[in-house]
């Protein structure tokens, strides 16, 4: 199963505006699993994958690190994006 990790903090306004553009984009692309995490209560996943800030979409191939998106620049990007994984 093909998976990316949201990261954000809920005090950062990008990371809201880039939640709700995931939302959309994980409707319409069904084959990964998009796991959300608050950074405030996970400093060790910040740690393990060098988060660098936030928002952050980690896209994973198993356990594989395969990109890090911090600019989520639109809903199409993030499709095309998530269907390339």
């Amino acid at each position: 199963m093909k998976k990316a990790i949201y990261a954000y903090t809920p005090l950062c306004g990008t990371c809201q505006v880039a939640g709700k553009m995931l939302d959309v984009a994980e409707e319409l692309v069904c084959n990964v699993e998009i796991e959300r995490v608050n950074l405030n209560y996970a400093k060790e996943l910040a740690e393990q994958y060098q988060i660098e800030s936030v928002p952050c979409l980690i896209l994973l191939e198993g356990e594989l690190v395969v990109d890090k998106i911090y600019a989520f620049q639109s809903v199409p990007y993030l499709i095309a994006r998530l269907r390339d994984l």
